[in-house]
């Protein structure tokens, strides 16, 4: 059985929307498979943005910070789901990401001038976005940006890997028997812990 954290990277707390239930049947899934979660909920957390590389490289990670960091470690596996505003994640999970894979947690000097250590390796993820748009038009024609930094300049900077991905476009005009087939398919990824 896999340890899953899953980060909820909506900005809206109130939830209610297809990202949420999306993450929900993810989780409900991966529980009755005898995972073990813990869920990450961004909008539900106070913390700054980071202003400088000093703070970066040396600062203190504020107590909310320190705890999601203690809750990725013991993870097995990451579940990062989003919705794509203006062609990118949201700007909170973009700042609780900064903040939480900093050097030192994420990554380290091995020595002075030499690589990066990789300390997130042993670890998969996940990353689920949803977005007004079709999915195809995301990948192919705007080349999914934001969807491969993550998985590359972020996740895979980290040791993070494999790193898979999975997009739901046109959601606002998606109808319910659509919507059922993509919670179908979160409770199967989430019960084999994908």
């Amino acid at each position: 059985m896999k340890k899953i954290v899953i980060i909820q990277g909506h900005p809206d707390p109130e939830g209610g929307h297809l990202g949420h239930a999306l993450v929900r049947r993810y989780r409900e899934a991966a529980e009755s498979a005898g995972h073990e979660v813990r869920e990450l909920v961004i909008a539900s957390m106070d913390f700054p943005l980071l202003r400088t590389q000093e703070d970066f490289n040396e600062g203190t990670p504020p107590g909310v910070i320190a705890d999601a960091q203690q809750d990725i470690a013991w993870a097995d596996h990451l579940l990062i789901a989003y919705p794509l505003w203006l062609g990118d994640m949201p700007a909170i999970l973009k700042g609780f990401l900064e903040q939480t894979l900093r050097p030192g947690f994420a990554t380290s000097k091995v020595q002075k001038g030499s690589l990066w250590e990789k300390c997130l390796s042993g670890k998969s993820a996940r990353i689920i976005v949803t977005m007004g748009m079709p999915a195809l038009a995301y990948r192919w024609f705007y080349g999914a940006h934001s969807l491969r930094s993550l998985k590359r300049n972020i996740l895979g900077f980290c040791g993070v890997r494999p790193v898979r991905s999975t997009l739901f476009g046109m959601v606002e005009e998606a109808s319910d028997q659509k919507r059922s087939k993509w919670l179908q398919e979160m409770g199967r990824l989430g019960g084999d812990a994908l």
